[in-house]
């Protein structure tokens, strides 16, 4: 009795190792790596990431060479904030201790405007990661972007005034030289 108990012991216990028939094949670390590099591109896409970060992205239509891509902007965005500038994203993945800081500093940073970053804390901790694939994937590029300049101080370089004005101030209002 005692030797049949332990037989089907045995044999239910090789029957729930067993790989199931219709149960799919494991994916390697390599597919799943791909799969989050395609998942962050696409994400970085629809994030609106290239809008800043890529030079040339929306006078290109939202296409920009490789070796462009968030690799960060010398434009500055001007406002009671001062100045801030688009980040090489690029460089701060390269330079990150490890995905897992990168990723807890994204989630945890409040950036300067116009950047959202309300939107990377909300985002769910894969997708953060799935950002840092892509950007990873894409290797080192791009330079230095300024620092950002504070409020009551002139950037050095050119910006996007990010405040109200009014129509009178726009470059369209102004009589033309005759």
């Amino acid at each position: 009795m005692k030797s049949g108990f332990l037989a089907l012991c045995s044999a239910l216990m090789l029957a729930a190792c067993a790989p199931q028939a219709d149960s799919p094949p494991a994916e390697s670390a390599e597919t799943s790596l791909a799969s989050s590099v395609v998942r962050g591109a696409y994400l970085a896409d629809i994030g609106g990431c290239h809008d800043c970060h890529t030079p040339g992205w929306a006078p290109g239509g939202g296409a920009a060479p490789e070796a462009l891509l968030l690799t960060g902007s010398p434009v500055g965005y001007s406002g009671g904030w001062g100045t801030s500038y688009a980040t090489n994203l690029r460089q701060s993945v390269q330079t990150a201790a490890s995905r897992e800081a990168w990723i807890e500093t994204a989630q945890s940073r409040q950036s300067l405007p116009p950047m959202p970053w309300w939107a990377l804390h909300r985002m769910e901790q894969a997708d953060v990661g799935a950002l840092y694939d892509y950007i990873y994937s894409l290797g080192e590029g791009g330079g230095d972007i300024p620092a950002p300049v504070p409020p009551g101080s002139v950037p050095q370089g050119p910006f996007i005034w990010f405040e109200p004005v009014g129509p009178e101030m726009h470059p369209a209002s102004a009589p033309l030289a005759e």
